[in-house]
């Protein structure tokens, strides 16, 4: 069962059929699918990505994936999941362009770390972001994640690998108190 997080301005909580209209609005805005995944896709599959978080991710309980909420309205979207490109779990996270550049991001990049090494355990968890998301990669950098190594897409374009490590952050919060 996916847990309900909740940060000091955001609320992480499975999606429910009611989601699908925003789901399919913020992966259908360019600013916002241009850095997910294969890029923007067909409206068609974004409405079956939709589906299969029901069918496939809930239903078999594979990874945690979350409706993000500001004032019970639908901003975004997150998971922590297990993937081959980095050896561990990843997380994901997108925000409607309208909620960008207030620290919702970092809020929300934040409690998905906290969720990765607290909640499952995790000794580290990784990142996978075009290296021309530059906002997306300082982002992850004040957070503690650290560039480990770049892929070449097929395309030719380069997505950059990065690893926040558990110790490395309680580090620097000892540093910090």
């Amino acid at each position: 069962m996916i847990p309900t997080l909740r940060t000091a301005r955001l609320l992480l909580e499975p999606y429910v059929p009611e989601d699908e209209e925003g789901f399919v609005a913020l992966f259908q805005d360019t600013r916002v699918s241009q850095w997910m995944g294969d890029g923007p896709a067909s409206e068609a599959d974004d409405r079956a990505l939709f589906g299969r978080i029901f069918t496939k991710v809930y239903a078999r309980e594979l990874f945690d994936v979350w409706a993000v909420r500001r004032d019970g309205v639908l901003i975004g979207h997150a998971e922590i999941k297990p993937t081959d490109v980095v050896g561990g779990h990843e997380i994901v996270y997108a925000l409607i362009p309208t909620a960008w550049g207030n620290g919702l991001g970092t809020e929300l990049a934040e409690k998905l770390v906290a969720y990765g090494f607290d909640t499952l355990g995790l000794p580290e968890v990784h990142a996978t972001v075009a290296a021309r998301n530059h906002a997306s990669l300082a982002l992850l950098g004040r957070i503690g994640f650290e560039h480990v190594r770049d892929i070449e897409e097929d395309d030719g374009t380069v997505t950059q690998v990065l690893t926040c490590c558990r110790a490395a952050t309680q580090g620097r919060a000892k540093a910090v108190a």
